[in-house]
């Protein structure tokens, strides 16, 4: 038997007092679950916003989901003013990938979901070229070939039948009007250089600036392009020594890593937005 079955994710943010982790803890504990992980942060422990991500076993917990979630409402939820969500751990995911004309992004996720490092079913892969449906073939995964512009068709295929997409490389801008209409957590990644070196050729630019630190990073998008709560970040040193095909290689590397992490961290329900930032778990 799976024992996801029996494992759940509590996520909880809400205004912060005393006796909030002490309510939620004893909860559980009357429940007779048994507290697997259990992290916290607060904004200002005096007026501020207290988020809590706690992972607990509980035998029998499909049959007693209904139950639990109304008595965590009434009990704890309502009295503290949370927001508050069960995530349960055979309730995967369903995720979509966006992708163009670069594949390395692409290819790397869907090697780790075939390896078993996200948790994740991964149910459609989508590009605005052809290029790609042979290499995302091999992994059993949809592709469709979708050219721009063309969300309605997008729509079509992720409205209602995905929990989050993940822009790996996608480079088209997606309308307010999608975003609102697909109606799940959107994850991008690019290079760090922004707000510098905006538009084309950014590595050949950053170049002839003489950078010494290049970087990617990983955010949900918003309708403001590029500046979403950022999720993940990371960065790597060069020097004059590199010539521009060596710094987009080392680009793409980290690129990679980056979105990954934010995707698995996502996947893994240890990112809470708070205004325009993220706490982390």
């Amino acid at each position: 038997m799976d024992e996801r079955r029996h494992t759940a994710r509590l996520l909880v943010s809400c205004p912060d007092r005393h006796g909030i982790i002490a309510a939620v803890s004893g909860f559980l504990s009357d429940a007779d679950a048994n507290v697997l992980s259990s992290d916290q942060h607060s904004t200002d422990p005096e007026g501020g916003t207290f988020f809590m991500r706690m992972e607990f076993r509980l035998e029998g917990l499909p049959e007693r989901r209904d139950e639990l979630e109304r008595a965590f409402s009434e009990r704890v939820a309502e009295p503290l003013e949370m927001r508050w969500h069960f995530a349960y751990g055979d309730q995967r995911k369903r995720t979509a990938i966006l992708a163009s004309r670069e594949e390395h992004c692409l290819l790397d996720l869907l090697w780790r979901w075939r390896r078993g490092e996200l948790e994740t079913d991964v149910v459609a892969v989508i590009s605005n070229h052809p290029d790609h449906a042979q290499d995302v073939a091999g992994f059993g995964v949809p592709y469709h070939h979708v050219p721009t512009p063309a969300e309605e068709r997008m729509l079509e295929l992720l409205a209602g039948n995905v929990d989050v997409v993940v822009l790996a490389r996608y480079m088209q801008i997606l309308s307010r009007d999608f975003l609102e209409r697909v109606a799940v957590p959107v994850i991008n990644i690019h290079h760090s250089f922004l707000p510098a070196f905006i538009g084309a050729h950014p590595y050949r630019r950053a170049r002839e600036r003489g950078v010494k630190i290049i970087g990617a990073t990983a955010h949900y998008v918003t309708e403001e392009l590029d500046s979403g709560p950022i999720i993940e970040q990371d960065v790597g040193r060069v020097s004059h020594r590199q010539n521009v095909e060596e710094l987009e290689r080392i680009g793409r590397d980290i690129e990679r890593v980056v979105l990954a992490r934010a995707v698995a961290w996502h996947l893994q329900d240890r990112v809470l937005v708070h205004e325009s930032r993220t706490v982390v778990f």
